[in-house]
């Protein structure tokens, strides 16, 4: 059983998942865009009203509680320029190699766009690299479309976005 456990990004674990996806990033960013530039998330950006970050665990059979970790992610609200929409922001949905292919990518990012919303979030909006095509398909199945880059994050290409309700 999968289950969505609620932690902050200091935890052991979260550093441990957050560490494995800048790595796997780092090592399968384009040359041609530069070198791919990590920023762990500070705690308070995921915490009480500000946002959420996921643990997303399997638990065994007949089991509950302390299950393998598979993956994580977060959201977080941010500002608009134009004060309109709540916004909030999907950030580091990683998932292990392992775990990939299973729909989990999706049912992670649906309990995310859940726990946004439940903080008053009326549109969700990420950020990508062109080169994570298995992402970008994600995030079009699920409802997003491109938007207008809404940050300078160095290592994004594509900027989508989805109202919720």
């Amino acid at each position: 059983m999968i289950q969505f456990v609620e932690t902050s990004v200091d935890s052991a674990e979260a550093q441990e998942l957050l560490g494995e996806y800048f790595a796997e990033r780092a090592v399968g960013f384009p040359p041609e865009q530069g070198v791919y530039r990590p920023t762990f998330p500070s705690a308070e950006q995921f915490a009480g009203q500000a946002g959420r970050f996921l643990l997303a665990r399997e638990d065994a059979p007949g089991e509950a509680g302390d299950g393998a970790l598979l993956g994580c992610g977060g959201v977080r609200r941010i500002q608009r320029a134009d004060a309109g929409l709540v916004r909030f922001e999907v950030k580091h949905l990683y998932l292990r190699p392992a775990a990939r292919g299973r729909g989990l990518g999706r049912a992670l990012l649906a309990e995310l766009e859940r726990r946004a919303a439940e903080l008053g979030a009326e549109e969700i909006v990420l950020d990508t690299n062109a080169n994570l095509e298995s992402a970008g398909a994600l995030y079009q199945r699920a409802g997003y479309s491109d938007i207008t880059a809404y940050n300078a994050n160095p290592n994004a290409t594509n900027w989508y976005g989805k109202r919720l309700g």
